[in-house]
This record gives C-alpha cells, structure tokens and sequence, in this order.
C-alpha cells in the first residue's frame, strides 16, 4: 500500500475535531512549503523575468491603483 492511501485512509478515520486539527497544521506546513519554494525561486533569478516586465508596465502607465 502506498503512503499516500495510508494518509488518506488515515484521515478518513480522524475524529471532526482531529480533522480540524489536521487541517490548521497542514495549512501551516503547506504555507510554509510554499514560502520555501518562492525563496528558492526568488534567489535563483526565476522570477526575474516577471519582476522587469511589472516594472516595464509601471513606468510605461499599464498600471492602475488597485
């Protein structure tokens, strides 16, 4: 059997206020993956690309105030 399903299957069996539980921490961990992720992104220059062309539209006027 694969983790995966013995996640889920596990989950399935979580009490309403254990799901709960389960739910703020993935929600943290998840955030904080992705936080990881977008750093990493960030120092490799990935985003570069999209940085310049938000810069480019702001000085050129394409923006508006939200």
């Amino acid at each position: 059997m694969s983790t995966v399903i013995e996640i889920e299957s596990a989950v399935q069996k979580l009490s309403p206020n254990e799901l709960t539980a389960f739910r703020d921490w993935f929600l943290t961990f998840d955030a904080a993956q992705w936080d990881q992720q977008f750093e990493q992104d960030v120092a490799a220059g990935r985003l570069d690309a999209l940085a310049d062309e938000a810069i480019r539209d702001l000085r050129a006027g394409r923006c508006k105030d939200l």
